[in-house]
């Protein structure tokens, strides 16, 4: 697998007990992530590739949801003992590409026998010289802008369920582009609190009014022109697009590739305002529950 995925450059060269990987600033932003066949993704809807690039994918968007860029990645590969080595080759090629998508490296890792096949992620970034951005610093006054798409990824698990299995939807679902460079844009803008959106925008926000102790107002109109074909429950619950969630503090000017969705009061939890909003009752992502 370490001839596919490429040797990275010293001091981060892998072959030793541990890698050394350079960490330019003070702080290093780390995030780890399990996949299971079976619950996480199923090898008859999704290419080994595409696999090996959403594992990648949906880590760097949580180094990016703090601000910093994606730098290093490890991973820890459970596999059965029959399973093909084209299917293993797909992973490691799928995560090669995304790492150089984002300037990162494969830097380690480890194999063992499981009943299924299993990637455990950890990725690793740079925030340079900008302070990460957590979940907690969300303000009252501050408005609520979104980097990237929501819902349709959930729209096109729904498409493999009933058989279709080619689109741009279908594509969305397997292989998700996060935005990764609206990270550090959102952070140097001076982005109070951000997060990924992997479990649905409500739930996700959730987390951010629960960790700032505010009322997060999602304008649901706002966010359904974004992506107009779409249904409502989709862009609310639909997960694993993961786009990028930031509070700014009022007149900020949004950095290009955001748009403004809602705002931050005093108060609890996340209200959902615009056409329809009192019919939502969006719950989070649960995979292929």
């Amino acid at each position: 697998m370490t001839q596919r995925i490429g040797t990275p450059p010293p001091p981060a060269g892998s072959g030793d007990d541990a890698a050394v990987v350079p960490a330019p600033s003070s702080a290093l932003v780390a995030t780890t992530d399990l996949l299971v066949e079976g619950v996480h993704f199923r090898l008859d809807w999704s290419s080994p590739y595409d696999v090996g690039r959403k594992a990648a994918a949906q880590n760097f968007a949580d180094v990016a949801a703090m601000g910093a860029r994606p730098t290093a990645l490890l991973l820890g590969l459970g596999c059965p003992p029959d399973a093909p080595l084209a299917v293993l080759d797909g992973i490691a090629d799928g995560l090669r590409d995304e790492c150089a998508l984002v300037g990162a490296v494969v830097v380690g890792g480890d194999v063992v026998r499981t009943d299924a096949i299993t990637l455990a992620i950890t990725a690793l970034g740079d925030p340079g010289e900008l302070t990460p951005v957590t979940r907690a610093g969300a303000r009252p006054g501050d408005v609520l802008v979104l980097a990237g798409t929501v819902g349709r990824s959930a729209d096109g698990l729904e498409l493999l369920r009933r058989g279709v299995r080619a689109g741009p939807l279908v594509d969305a679902h397997r292989r998700p582009s996060p935005p990764y460079a609206a990270g550090p844009a959102l952070a140097a803008a001076g982005a109070t609190a951000m997060i990924d959106i992997s479990d649905g925008i409500v739930a996700d926000l959730r987390h951010v009014a629960a960790a700032s102790g505010v009322r997060i107002t999602l304008d649901v109109d706002a966010l359904a022109v974004l992506e107009p074909s779409l249904e409502r429950r989709l862009l609310l619950a639909g997960g694993e697009d993961h786009a990028l969630a930031a509070t700014l503090p009022a007149g900020t000017p949004p950095p290009p590739g955001t748009a403004v969705v809602g705002s931050v009061e005093a108060g609890v939890g996340v209200l959902l305002r615009g056409e329809g909003a009192s019919e939502c009752a969006p719950s989070g992502w649960d995979h292929f529950g």
